[in-house]
């Protein structure tokens, strides 16, 4: 099987996108408020030539300067246009940046939310002065589901739809094309508002009236560091004058160098003009050259405005491919138009262009041409370096002949030296010297990396798995390891099973620890971690699966395939964002090495799209999700009543009680289990139908010291300490009803439609400590208790199973259980195991159409009544502290 696919970089600012733009469709959601205008489609983007050669990038086509409203009502003063695809774990922290802005003036605060109300407008969000509209992959995709969400919440989010392959420009113009506000702000969508921007922006406007470009200042935000140092705007503007000025007023500008969301736009300037982004990588290039051409009135806000992310996985900017042609093609097509407005053509509209103004122009679009013909060894396509440089630079060259305006001289330095180079088309001397300066870098970086090995002494840890490495890889092996060896279970186990049904050809082997080694199941080859038959397996070995990680001297093997597939859905925050959290850092071992394991992931398996979202986010780095489910959930749709009843007799647990399952998640700020509930004092309150099966977090097995032995009214055992039994699967089939605090474990139970109450006596503690991703209190899949004779008055009064706790579990299962269906393992294998497309997936079954194992004790009838509505939903989660 080739090796997987990897998930495309997020698309960065500026942007590039080496494929044909399509048709873009937009789409509000159906959610979405009914006051949301239609949305005219853009006209269709010619079609690329080939990757190494692109066709020119086309002129940009009109924008309508409105679009038509469903109620008649005054315009919004500003519409943010948030590119989504790629970046929906962090699309909710932007839209919240956004929809917590308030400001004065015309459509804000105060006084517009009157107005919006008599229009029906108003909604929990606040007045319309502001529109956001998500630019989305598509209404059933991850940033559509989101999107969606806040559609449903705020009438001011309209989402609207653009197919990936039209990039960061297509998704701008279907923005801008839906957007009816008196200026646009483009904002990524892992970027953020800083708060009170638009009300500066708002204060700027009002005191230099209508301009047609604001340019406003930026921080950039590196994506563990925090904001980085340095006034990016600053440094551009220095010079500006205070008030509105003209483009001839500050010559060294040439828009070029800063991106589209270093600025307001006023919406009716780039309809008049028929400004829009231009088709194909380097948008911001091509889009900033020719606005600030045809600009008239600009302003400056020097104040951070934007927060702009530094993601971890770097830009297409950055990365190799055919995608950095268009830089060129941009660069022509500004300077045409440059050349055309300094001889007075092209409509008296816009004012003649200095001969500084382009000047400054031709040199700033140089100096990028220039450094990426200096990286083309690393940027330009991987298979012809050399044929690719050469083009490159050969186009460069004939551009710079025929664009180089009367009177340019070269600047001094280096880049000087570049200059008269490529007037020359003398590629030869360019390469070499090119060539002389990375070999002049590559010597001193070997010296510091030649240092840093000195002083750390590092050795790969056994020579076993030094000498695997160097033999073939087997491509019929499989190795499998679940929660750092303690056994055959959880997500490993079942697709391990499962790949012994659909894929026998592979050898399948599963690690684990020496204790864990005499549990194993008949027929099951394992090898015991540590040794060196385990280091050559996983040496050797084409697929890894792991629910945690394999440890840090594990090499990640070119052609090897790494199956992260989780343990939970996340409710505690995980990864890197646990580094907010000093308890939890603290146990938590070095970063730098957990993203080390990360790097190493080829798949994330997602079981409903909270989780996508948020490992996205805590987990930043290049793998494919799969939204398959998670394999160990699928007993819960194939079980039947007689599996329910076998196991609740190897239990103990008698025909005529009631099986409550109890299971408290880890405190990370205690060290040894100990259990947040009474039980003897629960049972006796809650009643004689009662029993508990006790499940304290695996990180106590060994501390556990329940009485299993609690009398009751004929002497059976009322607490059954289940903390060591080898399958959690069949403990949650055993119950009839489960009470945790915040243990992942209530999103898988909640598979079995049966009732859930949340023991939260210690929420607040908790979340300050250990961060949460969502308020399980404003968001639970059942009743919530504070405290032991609360949750013993919910099982006496029946509120555990009534019609209120069904709604709120039926609310929660349509947010949580998306994916499992019972055919997440099948998904698993022939997508990963057997290389089979996306599309020859199996898809999933409705919840509305999957039956769950039965419950050996269904909550009676006079309980068990019929759903009743849940409150509305909270706003989509995002981290949160406290």
């Amino acid at each position: 099987m080739p090796e997987s696919p990897r998930r495309p970089l997020p698309e960065a600012t500026p942007e590039a996108t080496p494929d044909a733009a399509p048709d873009v469709t937009p789409d509000v959601t159906p959610e979405a408020a009914p006051t949301a205008p239609p949305d005219p489609a853009p006209e269709a983007a010619p079609t690329a030539g080939p990757r190494g050669a692109p066709d020119a990038v086309p002129e940009p086509s009109p924008v309508p300067s409105s679009a038509p409203e469903a109620v008649p009502r005054a315009a919004p003063r500003f519409s943010v246009v948030v590119p989504a695809h790629g970046v929906a774990g962090r699309l909710a922290l932007a839209l919240d940046s956004v929809l917590a802005q308030s400001f004065r003036g015309r459509g804000g605060w105060p006084g517009a939310g009157r107005a919006a109300e008599a229009a029906g407008l108003a909604g929990a969000g606040g007045p319309v002065g502001i529109e956001v509209i998500p630019v989305c992959a598509g209404a059933d995709t991850l940033d559509g589901t989101i999107a969606a969400r806040y559609a449903h919440r705020d009438p001011r989010v309209k989402p609207v739809r653009s197919a990936p392959d039209a990039g960061l420009s297509g998704a701008r113009n279907t923005g801008l094309a839906a957007a009816t506000g008196d200026y646009v702000v483009f904002l990524d969508g892992d970027d953020t508002l800083a708060p009170g921007a638009l009300a500066a922006v708002a204060d700027r406007l009002d005191a230099t009236g209508d301009v047609d470009l604001l340019f406003v200042g930026h921080e950039r935000v590196h994506w563990w560091k925090g904001a980085q140092p340095g006034d990016p705007l600053g440094e551009q503007m220095a010079g500006a004058p205070e008030g509105v000025f003209a483009p001839d007023d500050a010559p060294w500008l040439s828009g070029t160098t800063l991106p589209a969301w270093s600025a307001v736009h006023r919406r009716a300037f780039l309809a008049d003009h028929a400004l829009a982004f231009p088709r194909g990588g380097y948008t911001d290039v091509g889009f900033g050259g020719l606005e600030l051409l045809a600009a008239d009135r600009i302003a400056v806000l020097r104040r951070v405005c934007v927060r702009h992310l530094l993601r971890r996985q770097g830009n297409l900017l950055r990365s190799p491919g055919a995608h950095h042609f268009d830089l060129l093609e941009q660069a022509d097509l500004v300077l045409t138009r440059a050349t055309a407005f300094s001889a007075g053509g092209a409509g008296a509209a816009p004012p003649q262009v200095s001969p500084a103004r382009l000047h400054t122009l031709f040199a700033h679009l140089m100096a990028q041409i220039l450094r990426t013909a200096a990286a083309a060894p690393e940027l330009l396509p991987n298979d012809a370096p050399v044929r690719g440089g050469r083009e490159f630079f050969d186009r460069a060259a004939e551009l710079y002949r025929v664009h180089r305006p009367a009177g340019f001289a070269p600047p001094p330095g280096r880049l000087g030296v570049q200059h008269r180079l490529v007037a020359a088309g003398a590629y030869g001397t360019f390469a070499a010297l090119r060539e002389a300066h990375r070999q002049a870098w590559r010597a001193v970086r070997g010296a510091r990396a030649t240092a840093g090995r000195a002083r750390r002494h590092v050795p790969l840890r056994n020579g076993a798995y030094r000498a695997a490495l160097r033999r073939p890889i087997d491509e019929n092996l499989a190795v499998y390891c679940s929660y750092w060896g303690r056994g055959y279970t959880c997500n490993p186990a079942a697709i391990h099973a499962a790949a012994r049904r659909l894929a026998p050809h592979i050898r399948s082997v599963f690690l684990v620890t020496e204790e864990a080694a005499e549990r194993m199941p008949d027929g099951v080859e394992y090898a015991v971690l540590d040794t060196p038959r385990a280091w050559e397996l996983l040496a050797r070995a084409k697929y890894l699966v792991n629910n945690a990680n394999f440890a840090n001297a594990v090499v990640k093997r070119p052609g090897t395939v790494h199956l992260q597939t989780q343990h939970g859905t996340p409710l505690k925050r995980m990864g890197i964002e646990q580094a907010e959290y000093p308890v939890v850092a603290a146990h938590s071992g070095s970063f730098g090495k957990l993203l080390t394991r990360v790097d190493r992931w080829d798949y994330n398996l997602s079981s409903n799209r909270h989780s996508t979202e948020v490992w996205e986010r805590e987990f930043p780095a290049d793998y494919e999700m799969l939204e398959y489910g998670y394999p160990r959930n699928d007993v819960y749709q194939h079980a039947t009543a007689a599996d329910v009843a076998r196991i609740r007799r190897e239990l103990g647990v008698r025909e005529d009680r009631t099986a409550i399952l109890y299971a408290p998640t880890h405190r990370d700020y205690r060290t040894a289990f100990r259990a947040q509930l009474d039980l003897d004092a629960f049972l006796a309150a809650a009643g004689e139908e009662f029993v508990v099966l006790l499940r304290a977090h695996y990180f106590y097995e060994a501390d556990t010291d329940a009485a299993d032995t609690a009398p009751g009214a004929r002497g059976e055992r009322r607490i059954i300490d289940v903390t060591g039994h080898p399958s959690a699967e069949e403990l949650c089939l055993a119950a009839d009803a489960l009470v945790t605090d915040y243990s992942s474990i209530m999103f898988d139970y909640a598979n079995l439609d049966r009732p859930i109450v949340v023991y939260a006596d210690d929420w607040d503690v908790y979340r300050e400590t250990r961060g949460v991703t969502f308020d399980i209190t404003a968001f639970p899949p059942g009743p919530i208790a504070r405290t032991g004779s609360e949750l013993a008055g919910v099982f006496r009064d029946g509120s555990w199973a009534d019609g209120h706790a069904a709604g709120l579990r039926e609310r929660f299962r349509e947010r949580f259980c998306t994916f499992d269906d019972g055919r997440a393992a099948e998904r698993v294998v022939r997508r990963v195991l057997l290389g089979e497309p996306p599309e020859a997936i199996p898809a999933v079954v409705p919840l509305a159409a999957r039956t769950p194992a039965p419950a050996a004790r269904p909550a009676p009838p006079s309980l068990a009544a019929a759903p009743t509505a849940a409150p509305a939903a909270p706003p989509p989660p995002h981290p949160e502290k406290g």
